[in-house]
């Protein structure tokens, strides 16, 4: 049941601003990334998020297509002896396996790197006033890729790598990266472990893959913020967790740039996960970071796809960030 406070939320109910400028940024090279049968993170995903975004409600929404990053790029997060030998590992036919579960085909290099290139992309959409914020709905995801270690489906880390070219292209002095995704995103903890300028908030199942992600884990100069939650735990929780521990934190370290890291895998219908979160609390999490960024970074976010293996839930999660990105009725958006 929703509170007077929630249905005045952003993009939750009633009369909104003015539409938001949202792009979104996509590529087809997400289609050839392939998978083996019955593996979770699939191309039906990227399909599923076609579908739920061509309705009527995002007739206006901006698409664009996600540029290719640069090798020199990827080496922002990851260093350029080990970007060298994932790009050396690509297979010419068949599939590679990185690790137990993290996959190459051929079509794997191009999509991990246009989902970067359109991060970046966005990034400097937001800086250059030309958008009020960004999607990139691409894949594979990144948030589990640390510095020298592909792993958990991802390669290169998508949200560390914006998160330092708006460092270093537009002088971004301090950016916050909010991952709700259901697994702890611990390659991006690794890469921002030590760094002062960075601020990475994670809400996630615990105990879950890949084991990472305690209340105790807090980095060198405390700009580690986790918020682990336990099996079962339903949207109430997942709120409140946020209200304590996430978004106050956010306000006091005042970004340049908010990064959401949107994987939207603790959905209740969701196959790898028991957490019980549903479009509603996607949604107001994605307002709250948007009230955020209008306080501190002139409006500036940016979100990028992580995980969501139910495509029903995945589609329709994703349906009410997007509309709540583009000042929208999220809930309109998902009926």
């Amino acid at each position: 049941m929703e509170t007077g406070a929630d249905a005045g939320a952003r993009g939750l109910s009633g009369p909104t601003a003015a539409p938001m400028t949202t792009i979104l940024y996509q590529h087809s090279s997400s289609l050839q990334h392939e998978m083996p049968p019955g593996h979770p993170e699939r191309p039906d995903r990227i399909r599923a998020i076609h579908h739920a975004l061509s309705t009527e409600d995002f007739a206006d929404l901006d698409r664009q297509a996600a540029p290719e990053a640069s090798l020199e790029a990827l080496t922002l997060a990851h260093p350029a002896e080990w970007v060298d030998a994932i790009v050396a590992s690509a297979p010419a036919a068949g599939m590679m396996q990185v690790d137990a579960d993290t996959i190459m085909s051929p079509g794997t290099l191009e999509a991990a790197r246009r989902g970067v290139g359109g991060a970046m992309a966005a990034v400097d959409a937001v800086f250059a006033k030309e958008a009020d914020n960004a999607f990139v709905a691409t894949r594979p995801p990144g948030h589990h890729a640390e510095k020298t270690q592909a792993m958990g489906f991802c390669f290169f880390n998508t949200a560390a790598i914006a998160a330092r070219h708006a460092q270093r292209r537009h002088g971004a002095e301090r950016v916050a990266i909010m991952d709700f995704d259901v697994h702890h995103g611990n390659g991006t903890q690794d890469i921002f472990w030590d760094d002062a300028s960075v601020l990475y908030a994670s809400t996630h199942e615990m105990p879950l893959y890949p084991g990472t992600g305690h209340l105790s884990e807090r980095g060198v100069h405390d700009t580690i913020v986790n918020a682990p939650l336990p099996a079962d735990s339903d949207g109430a929780a997942f709120r409140a967790a946020m209200e304590a521990r996430i978004l106050p934190r956010i306000d006091a370290f005042k970004p340049d740039l908010i990064v959401i890291s949107a994987g939207f895998d603790a959905h209740d219908r969701d196959p790898l996960s028991s957490l019980r979160l549903l479009e509603p609390d996607f949604a107001w999490a994605t307002a709250r970071l948007m009230d955020l960024a209008d306080r501190h970074a002139a409006g500036r976010l940016i979100s990028v796809l992580e995980g969501g293996y139910d495509l029903r839930g995945l589609s329709s999660s994703v349906a009410a960030h997007v509309a709540t990105l583009m000042g929208r009725n999220a809930l309109a958006a998902t009926a």
